[in-house]
This record gives C-alpha cells, structure tokens and sequence, in this order.
C-alpha cells in the first residue's frame, strides 16, 4: 500500500491487474480526450510503462482500490512528464466510468498532493488536462490548482491543446 484516504487505497499495479486496467482504458466513454480506445497491445504498454516508473522513480500512477469493495476501480499516482523540455511531476487520474461523480477522483488527488509534497518533497505537482476535459479540470480545481500555461501535444496523429495546471507546496 502507497496511501490510504478514508474510501480508498492505492497500490502499485501489478502484472495481474491488466484485466481491470483495460476495462478503463478500452473504454471509448473513459477514454475520450485520448480520442480512441486502448488496444489490448496499449494497455500491456500502459501498464509496463507503470512497472518500468516504480523502478526508475519509485512512483508512477498505482491502482485505486474501493474499499468497500476491494475493486480496482481507477488509477491515480504521480509521473514525470515533459513540458516544453522540462520533466514535471504530473498528479495524473482515470476511473471507471460507473464510478464517476463520487468524488473518488479528488479524494485520490489530494492525497497524491500530499503525498507529492510531503513524501516526495516536489516544491510544485501539476496536471496536463486537454482542453475539452472538463471533468479532469474540475479535479485539479479542486485539489488547489491553477492554470499555468498551455501548449500543443501531439498524439494519435493530431494536435491537442492541452492546460498546465499546477499547485505549490505551502511556503514555496
């Protein structure tokens, strides 16, 4: 276990969460601002890239888990993302659609912030959100965050706009 908030856990990924992985990421519903569902090819990279950021960094998005349920039921962590040639720690979120509007999003955000600047001792956390994510902006609202910039990505053969959102360490 990486943290614990009053309704949920989160944990590393392991090899044998893949199934409950692609059940969010081959979601078209979930998956919208990437504009496509994931392949069963993209979801083994997904969650190989999550396994690869535990050895590099010791953090990466981890599993979110019910606890009333035990069900995997999102993910939600930190990763380093690249911001015009500057690597960012990004508090990164996606949930299961049937447990969207519950308030698990922010619940795990703002305890990856805290986790962020307590643990990980990073002066400023952001999150990238594409520019027709409202619900992912409300998220980042919420957990203390501003709009800092924004910039094009360029993903799945399109151009995307994208918003940096950020919040910084009490004292920074």
């Amino acid at each position: 276990m990486i943290l614990e908030t009053s309704r949920l856990t989160l944990r590393q990924m392991e090899a044998s969460d893949y199934d409950a992985l692609a059940a969010i990421l081959q979601d078209p519903q979930v998956m919208y601002a990437y504009e496509h569902a994931f392949s069963a090819e993209e979801v083994r990279q997904w969650l190989d890239r999550q396994l690869r950021r535990y050895d590099r960094y010791g953090f990466g998005l981890w599993a979110v888990l019910e606890k009333a349920s035990g069900e995997f039921i999102g993910q939600c962590g930190i990763t380093m993302q690249d911001i015009g040639g500057r690597e960012v720690p990004e508090i990164g979120y996606l949930f299961r659609r049937d447990k969207w509007h519950q308030g698990f999003a922010i619940e795990a955000a703002a305890a990856c912030r805290e986790y962020g600047f307590h643990t990980l001792n990073f002066p400023e956390l952001f999150s990238i959100i594409r520019d027709n994510n409202f619900p992912s902006q409300h998220v980042a609202l919420r957990n203390g965050m501003a709009v800092r910039g924004s910039f094009m990505k360029y993903y799945y053969g399109m151009s995307m706009l994208h918003l940096v959102f950020s919040v910084r360490r009490p004292g920074q």
